[in-house]
């Protein structure tokens, strides 16, 4: 099956996605035919980057969610439930950076707890409260969004390839998600549903200052992950290059 016969007719919620690797997955997405729902906490740029979708023709939805707000988490799950009745594909794209090149003994512990409740919090939050709608699809998809950064293979003694990087609240927040997509899929072993992370490496957003290759590159993970056939792995992390380690 071609990914784009394997995305016609779902619905995809992506989080964060009004600029940056999230809008590129949703348009992704919508290209293959998937019905995307375009995940924003800010309205005008969530419904600008909606009206950029529909008028190159893809079905687009703007989706008010703050994934720091579980109020915010319970009201967009019920819209989805009340306008859609399911949700075949969750990106939890949602993230934020807040550091500046600090070494981990002087990393600003507010700015830390505010990472997390982001990239850690927010997006357990937004999985719990979509769960049910994906178990009410044939066979759900949920792709967290990480980084090789977290990785601790790549990360761990002086000669490893991501040592350079402090950036302790960041990359120990993306470490979480994926020991949280590992846990996910665990629990989601007995069903059609699979959880994995992306790796969709170094692109050009806010969150690197614009360095690195388009996110149309990164997104290509996120979205080859969302459409995942029924023989596909569950609880893993993945880049261009296949898996990449723990």
């Amino acid at each position: 099956m071609s990914e784009a016969s394997a995305a016609a007719g779902k619905i995809a919620l992506v989080t964060g996605a009004n600029k940056g690797i999230g809008f590129e997955i949703a348009r992704g997405l919508g290209q293959k035919g998937a019905t995307v729902l375009l995940g924003a906490r800010n309205a005008p740029a969530g419904e600008d980057a909606t009206a950029r979708l529909r008028d190159e023709g893809l079905d687009a939805h703007f989706l008010a969610i703050d994934v720091t707000d579980e109020a915010s988490v319970a009201v967009a799950a019920s819209h989805i439930a009340t306008d859609w009745g399911r949700l075949d594909i969750l990106v939890n794209n949602a993230a934020v950076s807040l550091e500046k090149n600090v070494p981990p003994s002087g990393t600003d512990l507010a700015l830390m707890r505010q990472t997390y409740e982001a990239n850690v919090f927010g997006l357990v939050a937004v999985t719990q409260a979509m769960l049910p709608l994906l178990r009410k699809a044939p066979a759900g998809r949920i792709v967290n969004m990480s980084t090789g950064l977290a990785s601790l293979t790549l990360s761990s003694g002086r000669d490893a390839p991501f040592s350079f990087s402090r950036l302790l609240a960041y990359n120990t927040s993306k470490t979480a998600v994926n020991g949280i997509t590992v846990q996910f899929a665990n629990e989601l072993l007995d069903t059609p549903i699979k959880v994995n992370a992306a790796n969709p490496g170094l692109c050009a957003t806010d969150l690197s200052s614009g360095k690195g290759r388009p996110p149309s590159e990164g997104a290509a993970v996120a979205m080859g992950l969302a459409l995942l056939g029924e023989d596909g792995p569950t609880g893993g992390l993945y880049g261009d290059q296949g898996q990449v380690p723990w």
